[in-house]
């Protein structure tokens, strides 16, 4: 994942603006204290990408955690899921067959 590409070493001061890396960590990090640090010392150097990196791997894992285990259940269920697409399809096609009609009259081509 791209970080600063000036920052060679850990001792180098890091640059954090366009650091996609810091991006997502902005977004899933809930400790938000602890990244102001992290932060702070990644700008004036001592810490490396491969830290801010594994902290990421470790907070996406946390999220991601319960969307594979409940994936994993549905896998098990293909018939719920073949249920569950089929009631979802005949519910759009009911919606979408209404806003079709709607939008005949509108551009006046509601000869069907």
């Amino acid at each position: 994942m791209y970080t600063d590409p000036n920052h060679i070493h850990a001792s180098d001061p890091g640059k954090i603006e366009g650091n996609v890396v810091f991006t997502y960590l902005d977004i899933f990090d809930e400790d938000k204290e602890e990244l102001k640090k992290i932060k702070e010392q990644y700008r004036r150097g001592g810490l490396g990408d491969v830290e801010i990196k594994n902290r990421l791997i470790n907070i996406l894992k946390n999220v991601i955690s319960p969307i594979r285990i409940r994936r994993q259940e549905f896998a098990k269920k293909p018939e719920y899921i073949e249920k569950i697409l089929r009631e979802g399809t005949e519910k759009t096609q009911v919606i979408a067959k209404e806003t079709m009609k709607k939008v005949r009259e509108v551009i006046k081509i509601n000869y069907f």
